[in-house]
């Protein structure tokens, strides 16, 4: 079953160094959808355990299968537009409608 609209819930405003998270939930698809958060309209990378000179500066964790995006200490890098999409791998990918986050 192709995935329904995820409902995604951004908090508006957020105050710096506080620990913010993003969540996406569709109910519909099977078998279970995957999530992925976009920023800005940029896909974000899913954080490893590598540690990375590149990762260093990646603030927060983005789990796939639950849909939650969550960041240890926001930053006011962190304000900007965000979406989700849900896809499964049958029909489309569903996106929710971009939400903006003041930190």
């Amino acid at each position: 079953v192709a995935p329904t609209t995820p409902v995604c819930e951004v908090p508006s405003s957020a105050m710096t160094g506080t620990v913010v998270e993003l969540s996406c939930k569709e109910t519909e698809g099977s078998p279970p959808s995957e999530y992925q958060w976009y920023k800005n309209g940029v896909a974000l990378l899913e954080k490893t355990g590598t540690g990375s000179a590149r990762g260093a500066n990646i603030t927060y964790t983005m789990n796939k299968k639950s849909g939650t995006l969550l960041f240890n200490t926001v930053t006011k890098n962190d304000t900007g537009e965000y979406f989700c999409e849900a896809s499964n791998g049958i029909g489309l990918s569903q996106k929710c409608s971009v939400k903006r986050m003041q930190v």
